[in-house]
Order: C-alpha cells, then sequence, then structure tokens
C-alpha cells in the first residue's frame, strides 16, 4: 500500500505531458499530405493499364474531366 503523502502528491503530478509538442502542426500537417499524395499516386501506378497513363488513371478515378478518350488507349 501507498503511503498517504506518496499518494496525494503523486495524484497531483501530470504524466509525462508536454505543453508545446516537439515537431511544428503546421509542419505534421504538410508531412501527412505528402504522404497521402504519395501512396495515392503509388496505388495509381499499380492500378493502371500498359496502356494508360497514371494521369488518365487519376482523372477517370476523381472523375475530373472523365471522358471516354480519357479510357481508350494511345493511337
Amino acid at each position: 500500500m501507498a503511503i498517504p503523502n506518496q499518494a496525494a502528491s503523486a495524484a497531483q503530478e501530470v504524466l509525462h505531458q508536454r505543453k508545446k509538442l516537439p515537431v511544428n502542426p503546421m509542419k505534421l500537417a504538410v508531412g501527412g499530405v505528402a504522404v497521402t499524395v504519395v501512396l495515392g499516386y503509388m496505388v495509381l501506378c499499380t492500378k493502371k493499364k500498359p496502356e494508360a497513363s497514371a494521369l488518365d488513371v487519376a482523372k477517370v478515378a476523381t472523375g475530373v474531366n472523365a471522358h471516354p478518350k480519357n479510357t481508350h488507349p494511345y493511337k
């Protein structure tokens, strides 16, 4: 059992909390977006067909300028 004085002082301590983060939150956000973009690009490259470019796959996947000409092979 703990001694009452030790229990009272332990209840008032902060458990390894910091006032400031070790890294700027904006840098964390930018890094997270960069990692997401890289992973998304890698997925698009692995799912594309040989006759389509990664840009064509991205256009069709997002619906931006998704025309049938983007899904047909180049001549």
